[in-house]
């Protein structure tokens, strides 16, 4: 799916995305994630232990919206499935997402035991406004 342009510094930027995905009983759960668009899929990070982490693997529809930090009235709204669900053993991607928001090298809320997955969003539509 193609971005529209006007969106596209907000998904390069420092905003959180907002992603929501169906819980057990079928009732919405949603919560705020560092993120990193690479052109094609919405990637963020998760322990396999939560409660998103489960939701998705047993239905991998999401919802995401991203506010532009500096104008509210300015946000993208993502709807997609997650594709893949790739291990992050060494912890990579998430010290990424920490040099990214808090310009730490190292994510400093690892907690042992931890195991990190990152997932993968492809966007299929873009709700208009």
């Amino acid at each position: 799916m193609e971005i529209p342009e006007q969106y596209a510094a907000l998904l390069q930027s420092n905003a959180v995305a907002n992603i929501a995905s169906l819980g057990p009983d079928g009732a919405p759960q949603n919560n705020p994630v560092w993120f990193e668009w690479d052109g094609e899929y919405l990637k963020f990070s998760n322990t396999k232990g939560r409660q998103k982490y489960k939701n998705l693997q047993r239905d991998p529809r999401v919802s995401v919206s991203i506010v532009d930090p500096t104008n509210p009235y300015l946000y993208i709204e993502l709807r997609g499935k997650v594709e893949k669900f790739e291990d992050d053993p060494d912890l990579a991607f998430i010290n990424k997402m920490a040099k990214k928001y808090i310009n730490q090298d190292t994510y400093p809320y690892h907690q042992p035991g931890d195991e990190r997955v990152t997932l993968y969003v492809r966007p299929e539509h873009i709700p208009a406004r």
